[in-house]
């Protein structure tokens, strides 16, 4: 058949250029007059003119047909359609015309196939909305079509083919398509809000922040349809490694007990950062999965995942609370429906976990709103009581504090009083001493003395006593055993106390030893002693026992002042009249005395108290009236052996030749300190304070003895003295005296180690023993070393050369009664006296007189002495030079080198020392 050609009409419809052909069929339209058309040829079917009748009436009534048909007739199905059928496949037409089934629909034969079968085997077909891939515009699309298949008969009654009718129902049925989706996607929101609203009203009322965590997530996993989900809180620590599971859906637990808490991972970071949703159809696809090193990924036996959903939870004030996490092992499962319902689900729970954390702060401030109240109720119960406490308490503190204050004040008023007070006995005491000396032969004279004498020492008793109530005695503790030195003043106590009171000592075995003053234990049980005979009336029963003691915590916790230990208890027990509560609470307060007047001092137990105290102890009255009284004595134990005992009286009352530095700040004491001491033969050097003291020993002057006042004015104190003089002289001994230390060598009421003390007053015997025993202690070497210094053993021996011209001296003095004696005694040692009262006289004597040594006063008016003394020497380079001076300083030149210092006032025997030496080059 030649080709056909299109054409368009003047109407504008289509029509196809050829030969025009026989009239059948009518009608028909576009196809019509294809088919009219002289070479049209249909597969299979031959001319038109040689068709059936019943093929052309049935193709006549198709083509006139506005509803899509077409007829497959004969043995190759020619396929014949109308112009209704010619949008169902534009891109078909015309060729599809008269061309054979198979060949028409090759793309979708498969599928008709078997419809077509069955319809020519004579079974009609009817299809509806069926579904066939079309390809329109270059492209396959989904099409549906709703049609019927009819077997069609020849003129013989013969299948010959098929009629189809059909209507392409696409858009019908993409428009029931898109209402039922939209009828599942609002029936899926509402089942969504549902779940939403159920698990809403679960939370609501939910306290527990688990169990509410646990609704949520089940929620969640109901409504994304996820295999697992879980609730994870934020507790990120800074390091990303501290998010807590709180809640899992869909898997056991136990399938994440075995792996560590999620980190802050690339794929966790934004929800935890509250940034948003995150969902992913394939997280194992995802750009962030596995980018943090050395974390690659999910761990090994991890649940498998690949749709990944994550929601956070936000607090009303913005921060995270959490994350709503869910996944599938299969990938594109979740979807933007899903995401809208998780964050309606996330913000219930957020308020709700927000509501518990309210109500939590809430009742906590409640309860401890209702705790407080309680114990304030409690307390206002319990305040008279506790206010009536504090009262008695305060009372007690501030009692405590008054006798605190009551007795340092008087400790410190006591000690004042007894360093005037022992300096002034000191003063009187030497004096007597040695006006004995001169009333030897007046028996009258040496009685009354004697009287003084025993008044000065109740005196220096009185002020012993006031020391030791105030604590400041000077201690010099041993480590002794009370049981010997209770037992050997038996013969003491009985007579002191009489014949009419029995004593019974009562010695524990065992007894252990205990560090204190031995004397001053003595001084404490003569004291009781007395006091407990005094109590009897001069008869009755005296028990002095001594055993060991534990005071334990408990009796420490209601005894302050007493330190838990090991103790040596001194108990003394009378029967006498006992004591009322009033005076056991005043017993121990100076001057208490419940004895007549003039009967005591009131000092006595408060010296014993003092002392105990000042020895670390404590002290404790057990006493009722008409019973008798027990004072216990508790002084610590020491783990130390017994010290030996040493009897100082041993040492003889002698004097020697030794050279004496006295620092004393008081001038009575001072001046009678030295005048004893050149008596006792010693060549005394004098300092009125420490510092002048220091200047003397930093001349040069030989010292054996540093005889130092322990308080004296100045910056420089007595121990920082004896150090100095020890660096300089390292053979000195040092001897201190005192009448009243402070804190300067006693240390806890104890004289430093190594140090020596005579406590003033003392007498020329003390004075003379003490003195003797501390050079005796000394190191040998410094002895020997003064004895070659000073070649005059003897300085009380005048100087009276038999054969050899006398000694011309001139003597420089202003004082006239100074220069007098002084003359007077130089003449009776033997010296050839040239006086003169001032430098200038003294420099015209040296103008026509040769003079051996001259004894000048350094004070003078007008020349002083040391000026004389430089144009002296200029004239006599070899004269002998004695500076005479109440001061301690040595002229600092040059020209008066080998000079001695005689400092004032001076004796006899010091005045002969000095000039000896001063001449000493030129005998």
């Amino acid at each position: 058949m030649p080709p056909l050609t299109p054409a368009r009409r003047a109407t504008g419809k289509r029509f196809w250029m050829g030969s025009v052909g026989n009239g059948w069929p009518r009608g028909g339209g576009e196809i019509g007059e294809l088919l009219r058309h002289p070479a049209f040829d249909a597969i299979g079917l031959g001319p038109v003119e040689s068709w059936p009748a019943s093929l052309k009436h049935i193709a006549e009534m198709v083509l006139n047909s506005r509803q899509p048909k077409f007829v497959a007739w004969g043995p190759d199905l020619a396929f014949l359609y109308n112009d209704a059928y010619v949008p169902v496949f534009p891109e078909r037409h015309p060729a599809a015309l008269g061309k054979p089934f198979r060949e028409v629909w090759a793309d979708i034969w498969e599928q008709f196939s078997p419809i077509v079968a069955r319809t020519l085997s004579g079974s009609p077909q009817l299809f509806k909305e069926l579904l066939i891939p079309m390809r329109r515009d270059g492209r396959t699309e989904d099409t549906w079509f709703t049609f019927s298949y009819t077997p069609l008969r020849d003129d013989d009654g013969t299948i010959a083919g098929i009629l189809c009718a059909t209507l392409d129902v696409t858009d019908q049925v993409a428009a029931k398509r898109g209402e039922k989706l939209a009828l599942d996607e609002l029936r899926a929101k509402s089942e969504a809000l549902a779940v939403v609203n159920r698990a809403g009203a679960a939370i609501t009322v939910e306290p527990d922040v688990e169990r509410l965590t646990q609704i949520v997530v089940d929620a969640g996993v109901t409504l994304t349809g996820a295999e697992f989900g879980a609730f994870f809180y934020n507790v990120d620590d800074g390091e990303g490694g501290s998010y807590m599971l709180y809640a899992l859906s869909g898997v056991d637990r136990k399938n994440f007990e075995k792996f560590p808490m999620p980190r802050n991972t690339k794929v966790f970071a934004p929800t935890f950062d509250g940034e948003g949703i995150v969902r992913s159809d394939d997280i194992l696809l995802d750009p962030p999965y596995g980018q943090n090193a050395p974390h690659s990924g999910m761990p090994k036996g991890h649940l498998p995942v690949r749709s990944y959903l994550a929601v956070p939870v936000k607090s009303r004030d913005g921060s995270v609370i959490g994350g709503l996490f869910f996944g599938h092992a299969e990938p594109g499962r979740f979807s933007q429906a899903t995401e809208a319902s998780l964050v309606s689900l996330a913000g219930q729970s957020a308020v709700a976990i927000d509501n518990i954390r309210l109500f939590r702060a809430a009742k906590l401030e409640i309860d401890q709103r209702r705790d407080m109240e309680d114990q304030l109720r409690k307390l206002n119960e319990m305040l008279e009581v506790r206010v009536a406490a504090e009262i008695a308490d305060r009372q007690q503190a501030e009692a405590a504090l008054q006798q605190a204050q009551k007795m340092e004040s008087i400790g410190k008023l006591t000690g004042g009083v007894a360093h005037d007070f022992n300096n002034l006995l000191q003063v009187i005491s030497g004096n007597l001493q040695l006006l004995g000396k001169d009333v030897a032969e007046n028996g009258r004279a040496k009685e009354r003395i004697a009287n003084a004498l025993v008044a000065v020492e109740r005196g220096s008793r009185l002020a012993s006593q006031l020391l030791a109530f105030g604590r400041r005695q000077p201690l010099e503790p041993k480590v002794v055993n009370i049981g010997r030195l209770v037992t050997g003043m038996d013969d003491m106590l009985r007579r002191a106390l009489g014949e009419e009171i029995e004593v019974e000592t009562i010695v524990s075995g065992g007894l252990w030893n205990t560090f204190a003053d031995p004397v001053q234990i003595e001084n404490a049980l003569l004291n009781l002693a007395i006091n407990s005979r005094d109590a009897m009336d001069g008869a009755g029963r005296l028990t002095i026992e001594v055993g060991n003691a534990f005071l334990d915590d408990s009796y420490s916790r209601t005894h302050p002042e007493v330190k838990a230990g090991q103790y040596v208890v001194l108990a003394v027990t009378d029967t006498g009249s006992g004591m009322t509560e009033e005076v056991k609470e005043q017993a121990f307060e100076p001057f208490f005395s419940t004895k007549p007047e003039g009967k005591g001092t009131g000092l006595g137990l408060s010296m014993v108290y003092g002392f105990v105290k000042q020895s670390g102890g404590h002290v404790k009255i057990y006493s009722q009236t008409g019973e008798g009284t027990t004072i216990k004595l508790y002084l610590p134990r020491s783990l130390r052996s017994e010290d030996r005992a040493t009897a100082a009286d041993t040492v003889p009352a002698t004097g020697g030749t030794e050279t004496i530095l006295v620092a004393e700040d008081d001038e009575g004491v001072r001046a009678t300190v030295i005048e004893m001491l050149s008596d006792l033969g010693y060549y005394v050097l004098k300092a009125k304070d420490a510092q002048s003291a220091l200047t003397v020993i930093e001349s040069g002057a030989h010292i054996d003895l540093l005889f130092t006042d322990v308080v004296m004015p100045g910056t420089l104190k007595s121990p920082e003295l004896a150090r100095l003089a020890r660096a300089r002289l390292p053979d000195i001994a040092v001897l201190y005296t005192s009448g009243y230390t402070e804190d300067s060598i006693v240390h806890g009421g104890r004289l430093d180690p190594g140090l020596e003390l005579l406590s003033k007053p003392y007498t020329r015997e003390d004075l003379a023993r003490k003195i003797r025993h501390v050079l005796a202690s000394r190191p040998q070497g410094g002895r020997g070393a003064a004895d070659a210094a000073r070649p005059n053993a003897k300085p009380s021996e005048p100087h009276h050369p038999e054969t050899a011209a006398k000694p011309k001296l001139l003597l420089v003095e202003d004082d006239a009664f100074i220069r007098m004696d002084t003359a007077e005694i130089l003449h009776d040692l033997g010296y050839d006296v040239i006086e003169a009262e001032s430098g200038e006289q003294g420099a015209d004597i040296l103008d026509h007189t040769l003079v051996d040594i001259i004894v000048v006063d350094l004070g003078l008016p007008g020349m002083s002495g040391s000026a004389f003394a430089a144009r002296a020497r200029e004239a006599l380079p070899s004269v002998g030079l004695v500076f005479a001076t109440g001061g301690s300083d040595l002229p600092d030149s040059n020209h008066l080198s080998g000079s001695v210092l005689l400092p004032k006032p001076f004796n006899s025997a010091a005045l002969d020392r000095a000039v000896k030496a001063a001449l000493q080059p030129r005998l």
